[in-house]
């Protein structure tokens, strides 16, 4: 029994380690980036560029068979811990709510803007990582360039 929670802990040492490092990028950008106009511009940043590269993430490491231990770490640490932790969709709805008390129009507009920019981010980041691993194989298969054939 104790070698199972040893084997556990590892997976959720790697998504609090991530999630922390994750949450103080955010956290950085937020003090880099404050909200202007009412906008919480670095909130709307972090949810479209870490759905892009979550989708980026998900795409290359689903490209390449089979899951390995390996890759489900760099899935929990970079995935759910960094990513997770770099991304803010309670703070989207949040500060949604908080404009919508004094500019209902801005904030619906705000609101719909992250959410379909953010699909369109993680569709497009999937997009780059399967070519990304398509390249990558590409370059494995090739005797040329020092891949087995």
């Amino acid at each position: 029994m104790e070698a199972n929670r040893l084997v556990e802990a590892r997976p959720l040492g790697l998504v609090l380690l991530g999630g922390a490092i994750g949450t103080a990028g955010r956290e950085r950008l937020h003090l880099l980036l404050p909200a202007e106009g009412g906008i919480p511009w670095s909130v709307f940043l972090v949810n479209i560029v870490g759905a892009a590269l979550l989708g980026a993430l998900l795409a290359h490491l689903a490209a390449v068979e089979p899951e390995t231990p390996r890759r489900r770490e760099v899935r929990l640490f970079v995935g759910t811990g960094i990513l997770g932790g770099f991304t803010t969709y309670s703070a989207l709805a949040t500060d949604t709510v908080l404009l919508a008390g004094s500019r209902l129009g801005l904030a619906m507009t705000y609101a719909v803007a992250s959410v379909v920019l953010g699909v369109l981010a993680a569709g497009i980041g999937f997009r780059v990582g399967r070519l990304s691993a398509d390249r990558r194989a590409d370059r494995r298969a090739d005797p040329a360039r020092g891949g087995r054939a």
